[in-house]
């Protein structure tokens, strides 16, 4: 058996095995593929090996700072989500993967981290109580301007010029990018069929943490949960894929194609 990667990401939370949505990608890919992935939780990101972010060691020790494509460094060690899938599905995986991070991620950001009071009352409630003192004094006001900064680069300089405009034609893009998946995923188990893919895991990164958390302004939410299929497809991911909480991936119950 290969070696495992490391993977030093947030601690889990809201009934979620990391509150982080791209360490949560990653989680969800080496749980879909078997992939040997050990974790490590942690609640300040200067415990990751060289401190402000989240990473990923390879057995060889590589790092790869999340967000990144796990396809990349599992699929070399023959942990291939992807491996068969059609070329007409690729192509299709690739244009949802790119309609969730110009229409769904921008707004997801916003929800948790620019919202006043889902920001006041949930977001920095929660790191501020995580985060070991005294750098949950300070810590949370330093990650919320950088997700503001992030904001800005993903919206471009009209955020700043008309940002109450601009606010309610994103959400309603983010509404309508729900209400494709929810379409395209239909009454199937995954995107594909019974096997996950990549797609699924990213997907299941961004719903899961808007559908589980407790948000005081849940205008998105509450259309997420309207969706019914995915609000079950991300409650059959939790329960088939992370039954536990352990610091260790375990091999799933439906192996993914290995290439």
């Amino acid at each position: 058996m290969a070696a495992p990667m490391e993977l030093f990401c947030w601690a889990g939370g809201w009934g979620l095995p990391s509150v982080d949505p791209d360490c949560l990608a990653v989680l969800t890919y080496a749980r879909f593929t078997g992939a040997p992935l050990k974790v490590h939780r942690v609640t300040s990101p200067w415990r990751t090996p060289q401190g402000g972010g989240d990473f990923v060691v390879s057995p060889t020790g590589g790092i790869w700072c999340v967000p990144w494509d796990p396809t990349m460094a599992f699929a070399a060690q023959k942990y291939n989500a992807d491996y068969d899938l059609s070329a007409t599905q690729s192509a299709d995986a690739l244009a949802f993967v790119s309609l969730l991070e110009e229409k769904l991620l921008p707004v997801l950001i916003h929800t948790f981290w620019v919202d006043a009071k889902n920001y006041v009352e949930h977001t920095r409630k929660w790191y501020a109580e995580t985060i070991p003192f005294p750098l949950n004094f300070f810590l949370p006001n330093a990650m919320h301007k950088r997700q503001l900064e992030r904001l800005q680069l993903l919206w471009g300089d009209d955020y700043m010029e008309d940002e109450e405009k601009l606010e309610k034609e994103l959400y309603r893009e983010a509404r309508e990018c729900l209400t494709l998946l929810s379409q395209r995923l239909g009454s199937q188990k995954f995107f594909f069929g019974d096997s996950p893919a990549s797609l699924d895991a990213l997907v299941f990164s961004r719903l899961a943490p808007l559908l589980k958390a407790k948000l005081p302004n849940g205008k998105l939410q509450q259309h997420l949960k309207s969706l019914q299929n995915l609000c079950n497809y991300c409650t059959s991911i939790l329960s088939l894929y992370f039954p536990w909480d352990g610091g260790e991936s375990r091999p799933p119950p439906h192996p993914a194609g290995l290439g």
